[in-house]
C-alpha cells in the first residue's frame, strides 16, 4: 500500500469527502486527488494532522511516506534494488 492509497482509505472509511480533508490540511482538492493517486507527495508535517484526524498510526504513515520517497528516488535506476540492499546493510551497521 502506498501513502496515497492509505490516505484515501482512511478518508473513505471515515466518510469524509476529498474537499473536507483538503480543507483541513489547507491544500487544494486537486492536489489531494493527486496525492491519493500517487502523483504528488504530501508534506511530512501533514502526516501528523492526518494521523490525528483519523486516529491512525503516525509511524505507519511515516513509513509509507518514506517508502514513496525512496521509490521516487530509485524507480528509474537500473541498480535501484542493489542500492536498497546496500542502504539496508548500512542502516544495520549504523544502528549498533
Amino acid at each position: 500500500m502506498t501513502i496515497g492509497q492509505k490516505i484515501k482509505q482512511l478518508r473513505e472509511q471515515s466518510g469524509m469527502k476529498q474537499r473536507e480533508l483538503a480543507s483541513k490540511l489547507d491544500i487544494g482538492e486537486g492536489f489531494l486527488s493527486k496525492v491519493e493517486n500517487d502523483q504528488k507527495q504530501i508534506k511530512r508535517e501533514d502526516l501528523k494532522k492526518i494521523s490525528d484526524l483519523f486516529k491512525a498510526s503516525h509511524e505507519e504513515l511515516t513509513t509509507l511516506w518514506l517508502a514513496n520517497k525512496v521509490y521516487d528516488l530509485i524507480k528509474n535506476e537500473n541498480q535501484g534494488l542493489d542500492a536498497l540492499k546496500i542502504a539496508e546493510s548500512q542502516k544495520k551497521y549504523y544502528r549498533k
